[in-house]
C-alpha cells in the first residue's frame, strides 16, 4: 500500500514565494516586493539586502550549499552556474556564508558560448542575469546537491536579449497596456493591469532506459532514425485515457511530487494516444511563471525517469507511424480585478467588450498568421505537423457554432439579436443525471481553437519552450488592441465606434475562422482560396521574423530591435542545419557500424544454410529467394549510405545560414529518408537475434 500524499504540505515546499516572504519578511520590505512585482518598479539595494539574507537563510535551513541564476538562452533549455554561499573563512577558521542583494538582483556568466546569432564576437565574453522578481526563486535537489536557483533575464553586456524571458516580460507588459485600455473604454476604471495567462499541456513517451541505451539515434537525435512498424500500434484505440501501468504510475506519483514541491501546478495526467506516451497538463499561471514552470516540468520528467530506470522523450516524432507529442498552450486575459477578458457570459452576441477583443484576436491572428505558426516551428515539429495527427501548418482559428453564428449576424447583418443555446442532453437512463450540453463542439484539428473562455494553440512542439509562442501572441494581440484603441479613444460616439470597429474586423478577417477538418485535403485548397499561408517547414517560416512587417511589429512595443530579430534568424538556421547534421551522422554510424555488419551476418548465415542444403540435395527455393532479397536490399542500403555521405559531406562545405539550412532541408533529409526505406524492410527480414538494436515493439511496449 502506498504512503498517504499530503499535498497541502508539500506543496510549494521547495518556492521562496509570497507566504515565506511573509514570514520572513520585515513588513516594509515585503511590501516593497509585493508592490514591484504588481505595479513594477525597481528594489532598493537596502531591501535586496534584506530578501538576500533572508532567501539564503531558508534556502540554508533547507540544504542549500549553492545559489545560481537559472536563466533560459537560445538554446531552447535552461542554463545555470552555480555559486556556494560560503566565503573566506573568519579569524578563527570559521567558514563565512554570504549572499548580497547586488548578488541576488545581478549575476555575470560567461555569455561567450551561448548562441548569440552575430549579435556579438566569440571573445564579447560578458552577459549579464537579472533577477525576474515575478516569478519565485526555488530549491533543486539532486546529485550535486541543494541549489537556490533564482529566475532571471539574460542579456549581452550592450544590452540586446540573448534569451527567451526578456522579449516575454516585454510583450506582457505591452499587452496589458493595450488591453488596459480597452477595459478602461468599456467602464473598468478598478483594473490597474491585465495578465496573459497560460496553461501549457506536455506530452511525452517513457521507454525503458537499458533499451534507450541501446539505440544511439535516441541518444544523439532524441527520435527513432531506423525502425519498422510494430505489428500493433494506436489502431485500437486502447491506450488513450487506459489504465496506467504500474510502473508508469509510480514514475508519475514521484513526477507529481517533485512538481508539487516545485509549486507547479500539476493537475492532469493521462495516457495519451501512442503507446507509451502520456500527458501532464497544469493549471494556469501568469505567462512567465508559466514558462518558467514548464522548463521545469520538462527537467523534472527527465530527472524523474532515471530513478525509474525509465528515459523520457521530449522529441515531437520519436516513432515514425505512431502520433508524435505536442504541447497545447492555453491563453487568456485577466485583470487583476478578476474579469476574463474572453469570457463570453451566456449571451456572447450581448456581450460587446467581448466581442470587440475576440475581432481584434482574429485581426491579430489574420494579420500576423505566419508570424504565428514561425513561433511554433521547430526541427522535430516538421514530422509532426499536418501528419493527422496535430493541427496543420496553416494557422486558423476554430470558434465553434456559437460565436461562429455571432460573427455571421455582425457581418452580414451589423446585429447579433440571437444566440444559439446549449440543450439538454439526455442520458436515457433512469440513474443516470441528464445534463446540459455546450453549444459548441471542440476541435481537435485547429491550430488556434476558442475552448470556452480561453485559446488553446495547439501547434506548439513537445520539446520547445512556450516562451516565444506567448510572446508573439502577447504582441500580435497588443498590436490589434492597441488600433481598436486609438480609433474609439479619437471618437465622439463611442457606441458607433465599436459597433462599426468589430464589425470592420469581423468582415475583413473572417477568413481564418474554419471549423471543419483541418486534416482534410479539401482544407489545403480552401486555405489557398483564402490566401491563408502554408508554411510547411521550419526551414521557411524564419525569414517571416526579419520581414519589414514583423520588424516594425517587434519594434513597435520594443518587444525586439532589428537585430535582435536578425540574430534569432541566424540562430534557428544554425539551429536546423546543426540538428540534421547530427542525425545523418548518426544515421552513418548506425549503418555502417552495426546495420549493415549485422545484415552481412545474417546474409552469410543464409548462404551456408543453402550451401549445406544443396549438399544433401533439398529444395532451397525458400532460402534462396531469402537471400535474394536481402541482398538486393543491402545493395539499395549502400547505395543510399554513399548518397548520404556525399551530400553530407557537401553540405559541410556550405557557409552557415539559410543556403546551408535550405541544402539540410532539401537534399540532407531526402537522403536520409532514402537509406530508411530499405534498413527498416531489412529489419523485418534479418533474424531478430542478430539484429542489432531494439524494435518498435520492444520500445513502446516493454515498458
Amino acid at each position: 500500500m502506498s504512503e498517504k500524499l499530503k499535498v497541502e504540505e508539500i506543496f510549494g515546499s521547495k518556492v521562496f514565494g509570497l507566504g515565506t516572504m511573509r514570514q520572513r519578511l520585515p513588513i516594509e520590505a515585503y511590501t516593497e516586493v509585493t508592490t514591484i512585482m504588481e505595479k513594477g518598479g525597481e528594489l532598493s539595494l537596502e531591501t535586496a539586502d534584506i530578501v538576500a539574507k533572508a532567501m539564503k537563510a531558508w534556502a540554508v535551513e533547507n540544504g542549500a550549499t549553492h545559489y545560481t541564476h537559472w536563466f533560459q538562452p537560445l538554446t531552447g533549455i535552461t542554463a545555470e552556474k552555480h555559486d556556494a554561499f560560503v566565503t573566506h573563512p573568519d579569524k578563527d577558521g570559521k567558514m563565512i556564508m554570504e549572499f548580497s542583494g547586488k548578488e541576488l538582483i545581478k549575476g555575470e556568466p560567461d555569455a561567450s558560448s551561448f548562441p548569440s546569432g552575430g549579435l556579438r564576437a566569440t571573445f564579447e565574453a560578458r552577459g549579464y542575469t537579472a533577477w525576474d522578481i515575478t516569478s519565485p526563486a526555488f530549491l533543486k535537489e539532486d546529485a550535486v546537491g541543494v541549489v537556490l536557483c533564482i529566475p532571471t533575464a539574460f542579456c549581452s553586456y550592450k544590452g540586446e536579449s540573448l534569451d527567451t524571458k526578456t522579449p516575454l516580460l516585454r510583450s506582457m507588459e505591452a499587452i496589458s497596456q493595450q488591453a488596459l485600455r480597452i477595459v478602461r473604454l468599456f467602464g473598468n476604471d478598478k483594473a490597474t493591469k491585465v495578465t496573459a495567462s497560460v496553461g501549457a499541456e506536455q506530452e511525452y513517451f517513457l521507454i525503458d532506459r537499458n533499451k534507450y541505451l541501446q539505440r544511439e539515434d535516441l541518444i544523439f537525435a532524441g527520435r527513432t532514425l531506423f525502425g519498422a512498424p510494430a505489428p500493433k500500434g494506436q489502431e485500437m484505440d486502447d491506450h488513450y485515457f487506459g489504465t496506467i501501468r504500474e510502473r508508469i504510475g509510480a514514475y508519475m506519483k514521484d513526477l507529481n511530487v517533485e512538481l508539487w514541491k516545485l509549486g507547479v501546478s500539476a493537475k492532469t495526467q493521462h495516457n495519451e494516444a501512442a503507446p507509451a506516451q502520456h500527458e501532464l497538463a497544469p493549471i494556469y499561471e501568469t505567462a512567465n511563471i508559466a514558462v518558467d514552470h514548464n522548463q521545469l516540468v520538462m527537467e523534472t520528467m527527465k530527472k524523474v525517469a532515471t530513478r525509474h530506470n525509465l528515459t523520457c522523450l521530449l522529441h515531437e516524432k520519436p516513432f515514425a507511424g505512431v502520433n508524435g507529442s505536442g504541447k497545447h498552450d492555453n491563453w487568456s486575459l485577466v485583470t487583476d480585478n478578476g474579469v476574463n477578458l474572453l469570457d463570453p457570459g451566456e449571451t456572447p452576441n450581448e456581450n460587446i467588450q467581448f466581442l470587440l477583443v475576440l475581432a481584434c484576436i482574429m485581426k491579430a491572428v489574420d494579420t500576423h498568421a505566419d508570424l504565428l505558426r514561425q513561433s511554433a516551428a521547430n526541427v522535430g515539429n516538421d514530422h509532426r505537423l499536418g501528419a493527422n495527427e496535430a493541427p496543420p501548418a496553416i494557422v486558423s482559428m476554430f470558434l465553434g457554432e456559437q460565436l461562429e453564428d455571432v460573427v455571421k449576424q455582425l457581418v452580414e447583418t451589423g446585429a447579433a439579436s440571437t444566440c444559439i443555446e446549449g440543450e439538454r442532453l439526455e442520458t436515457g437512463v433512469s440513474t443516470l443525471p441528464d445534463f446540459v450540453k455546450d453549444a459548441t463542439d471542440r476541435n481537435r484539428t485547429s491550430p488556434f481553437a476558442f475552448t470556452g473562455n480561453k485559446f488553446e494553440f495547439r501547434s506548439l512542439g513537445s520539446s520547445d519552450s512556450v516562451a516565444n509562442p506567448n510572446t508573439t501572441l502577447n504582441t500580435i494581440v497588443a498590436e490589434a488592441f492597441c488600433e481598436a484603441a486609438d480609433r474609439i479613444e479619437a471618437s465622439d460616439n463611442f457606441e458607433k465606434a465599436v459597433h462599426d470597429l468589430i464589425k470592420e474586423y469581423m468582415t475583413a478577417h473572417r477568413r481564418i475562422i474554419f471549423n471543419g477538418d483541418g486534416y482534410s485535403p479539401a482544407w489545403v485548397k480552401e486555405a489557398a482560396r483564402r490566401g491563408l499561408p502554408n508554411i510547411d517547414n521550419m526551414v521557411d517560416t524564419v525569414g517571416v521574423l526579419t520581414k519589414d512587417k514583423s520588424v516594425k511589429l517587434f519594434e513597435r512595443f520594443g518587444i525586439f530591435t532589428k537585430a535582435e530579430l536578425e540574430s534569432r534568424a541566424e540562430i534557428l538556421y544554425e539551429t536546423y542545419a546543426k540538428t540534421i547534421n547530427i542525425e545523418a551522422k548518426t544515421m552513418l554510424a548506425m549503418a555502417k557500424q552495426q546495420i549493415v555488419p549485422a545484415v552481412l551476418k545474417f546474409q552469410k548465415s543464409l548462404a551456408e544454410t543453402i550451401y549445406y542444403t544443396r549438399e544433401i540435395a533439398m529444395d532451397d527455393s525458400v532460402s534462396t529467394e531469402l537471400l535474394s532479397n536481402v541482398t538486393a536490399l543491402l545493395n539499395e542500403t549502400k547505395k543510399a549510405l554513399d548518397e548520404l555521405q556525399n551530400v553530407s559531406d557537401t553540405a559541410k562545405t556550405l557557409s552557415e545560414g539559410k543556403e546551408k539550412a535550405e541544402y539540410y532541408r532539401d537534399k540532407v533529409t531526402t537522403a536520409m529518408k532514402a537509406l530508411r526505406t530499405p534498413v527498416d524492410k531489412l529489419e523485418m527480414i534479418v533474424d531478430k537475434d542478430i539484429w542489432p538494436m531494439p524494435t518498435y515493439a520492444e520500445l513502446i511496449f516493454e515498458v
